[in-house]
């Protein structure tokens, strides 16, 4: 009996594991299925293959497995030996297992950086926020990384979320956000107006722009911000709380990718994998969602 398989028992554990329901892990695999034959078929077949077909090393685990594994690390963010420990294989063989998986997942959610598309149901808004996460220290460029604001070195990305419509009538779903775009990944010091315009987000025509006090003078509707000195009167209060209560969504939206640990702990990964991993992470949180 496969890893899977004994996981597939207790619904529970198996969401609390991997951050999906065994519905959604059986969608997902189904998608994934094709997708990694026709990768190996191509990987078997490339030009210069000095191997003859059926020669190389061949995986120890089933796919359903390989998958579990990936999402556990994006859930858990537990280093490769104790994964390795948890499904049987070496740890020097879990990066063999899981990272052929990354780009083929991104593949499946196609998790724009700039273009963002609105469906039907979804309020033509679009609500932007920039989120940091520490990272290792790099051994060039230290001081492009070091954030003030944390005081540590640092990733910086931009998401862009939308939500849906307030439905009508009882029973209807509530009014959940969708990770719409998820931008490349900038040193922790970059400020958010630049993530902005290097990004350059295009979205629907006139569809509103909302964000924080940190892209003020982008463009975007944001709060208004205290004058030096003086204090902001009742109105201006009032449209403040007005535009914190749409733009709540871009906050919660990030708070529920921080569900898969490899969102929001320290990033122990090649800098160069962190976008693919922020998709696959607006991928699932999405799948959840839907």
């Amino acid at each position: 009996m496969s890893q899977t398989d004994r996981l597939r028992r207790t619904a529970n554990a198996f969401r609390q594991l991997t951050g999906i329901t065994p519905a959604a892990f059986d969608e997902l695999l189904a998608q994934l299925a094709p997708r990694s034959e026709h990768a190996q078929a191509r990987r078997r077949d490339r030009p210069g293959r000095k191997r003859r077909p059926g020669g190389g090393r061949r995986h120890t685990l089933v796919l359903a497995d390989r998958l579990l594994m990936l999402l556990i690390s994006y859930r858990t963010d537990v280093t490769h030996a104790f994964l390795g420990f948890l499904f049987g294989v070496d740890d020097s063989a879990v990066g063999r297992t899981i990272n052929p998986l990354q780009p083929l997942l991104a593949g499946i959610f196609r998790i724009p950086e700039r273009k963002v598309e609105l469906t039907e149901p979804e309020i033509r808004e679009l609500f932007f926020d920039a989120t940091e996460r520490p990272t290792r220290r790099p051994k060039r460029g230290q001081r492009a990384s070091d954030s003030g604001k944390k005081e540590r070195h640092t990733i910086t990305t931009q998401v862009v979320v939308v939500r849906r419509r307030k439905a009508p009538g009882p029973g209807a779903k509530p009014r959940r956000g969708r990770i719409a775009a998820v931008s490349a990944s900038f040193p922790g010091q970059v400020h958010d107006t630049r993530v902005d315009d290097e990004t350059r987000v295009v979205g629907p025509p006139g569809a509103g722009r909302t964000g924080d006090t940190g892209y003020v003078g982008t463009g975007l509707e944001t709060p208004t911000t205290k004058p030096p000195g003086g204090e902001l009167t009742a109105r201006p209060k009032a449209g403040n709380r007005r535009v914190s209560r749409r733009r709540i969504v871009a906050e919660h939206g990030i708070g529920k990718m921080k569900v898969w640990r490899i969102a929001a702990e320290r990033y122990r990964n090649p800098v160069r994998r962190h976008t693919l991993i922020r998709k696959n992470v607006a991928g699932l949180q999405n799948l959840m969602c839907a």
